[in-house]
């Protein structure tokens, strides 16, 4: 009977300790083993135009090394990366549709919203220009010279920021954009330039998205001088842990104050300035709230 007490607590030792294993790594140093924290991991809902970019790797890699954490990314429209959000799918959110991030917050699902950068929209279309949007007053009127000459319009059509945005543009140039001439890809960013570049059409892009790939396609920017309607800025926000507890608030409270620390946003800063002449992005913590 000694003996059979004696096997189950060696027994139970030792399935505490296999337990023990899968929350500890143990790291070999020479001859000694040193004990580290097992990798946390984080979700990151971002709209694409941050991922095709290849900012958000490099901004993520490097809070990745100094804080032993895994990111998890799902790049997609800044509608579907809300809703992510509001399935409690991810922890952070990063994205560029004011209305709809404000309306997200209203709402109670996300806290702690944070401006971090922006850019600019552009309407981009091979060098022809039959539309000639290049003389155009501004983004309604170069809309509404498309419209007239009813040249071939490519649109996300996915609830992205940029379809939104393109959606205001039609509105103030007091269009509906229909018929044959206006085609929806339902795609990315990256997607939709090859679309437009393929069919010789006109489209509407960030551009930071559009400078990674204008080597590989024809596309030109055709207007982009109505930096009111076309300015374009990015956002981060938690998911709100009162409506989603399992999300890890903490952490991304951390991530957030990552992506507008001086560090990041050196970053942010400089991205782009070698290969493209031109940073992709300006960084914009310290600038008003929009």
């Amino acid at each position: 009977m000694v003996y059979e007490k004696r096997a189950v607590k060696i027994i139970l030792v030792l399935a505490l300790l296999s337990l023990s294993a899968g929350c500890i790594q143990q790291i070999p140093t020479g001859n000694k083993s040193h004990i580290v924290p097992a990798q946390k991991e984080l979700r990151i809902a971002a709209a694409t135009s941050a991922c095709d970019t290849g900012l958000l790797d490099t901004l993520n890699k490097k809070f990745e090394e100094t804080n032993n954490v895994k990111i998890i990314t799902t790049c997609e429209g800044t509608g579907k990366a809300i809703a992510a959000g509001e399935l409690g799918e991810a922890d952070v959110v990063m994205a560029h549709s004011v209305p709809a991030e404000l309306q997200a917050v209203a709402n109670g699902n996300f806290i702690n919203r944070r401006y971090m950068m922006y850019n600019y929209f552009v309407i981009v279309g091979h060098e022809s220009d039959p539309a000639e949007i290049k003389n155009a007053s501004n983004a309604p009127d170069a809309f509404r010279r498309i419209a007239a000459k009813q040249s071939t319009f490519i649109s996300r059509g996915d609830d992205s920021g940029t379809y939104q945005k393109e959606k205001s543009i039609w509105e103030a140039a007091n269009i509906t954009p229909g018929r044959t001439w206006y085609q929806s890809t339902g795609k990315g960013m990256a997607e939709t330039l090859i679309a437009a570049d393929i069919n010789e059409g006109y489209t509407l892009s960030d551009k930071g998205t559009y400078l990674t790939m204008k080597d590989k396609i024809k596309l030109t920017i055709l207007f982009e001088k109505d930096r009111l309607l076309l300015f374009n800025p990015y956002h981060v926000m938690a998911v709100n842990p009162a409506k989603y507890p399992s999300v890890n608030y903490n952490l991304a409270m951390k991530y957030i104050g990552y992506v507008i620390s001086p560090e990041a946003q050196d970053i942010i800063r400089s991205y782009g300035k070698d290969k493209y002449g031109e940073a992709l992005f300006v960084p914009a913590a310290n600038s008003p709230e929009n």
